[in-house]
């Protein structure tokens, strides 16, 4: 896996229609937690897939959320950390259905 490359970009979250500002760190929709299937390694952009990616998991590691997505178009399967702006309702039903 290369080195984390930082992509500071806005979107339009592609399941929800949730404006996002991006950081250089944000990787998915805070309001549902979607994200796209866009990078190889992290920030690279490499991807040619694009597709939506699912959040299908979270798990509690040293005290943190981290969500586990699958790609709807390819299968992948990538996590990511949840952040300071996710809806907490929506990662504690993710937890549940999992």
């Amino acid at each position: 896996m290369k080195k984390f490359q930082r992509c500071i970009e806005d979107f339009t979250c592609k399941n929800c229609g949730q404006f996002v500002s991006g950081n250089g760190y944000t990787n998915h929709c805070p309001r549902c937690l979607y994200s796209l299937h866009v990078d190889e390694s992290p920030g690279d952009r490499a991807s040619h897939c694009g597709g939506l990616m699912e959040p299908v998991g979270v798990e509690v590691q040293k005290g943190e959320y981290i969500l586990s997505h699958k790609c709807l178009t390819c299968g992948v399967t990538k996590r990511n950390r949840t952040a300071a702006a996710d809806d907490f309702n929506v990662i504690l039903e993710i937890m549940r259905k999992g």
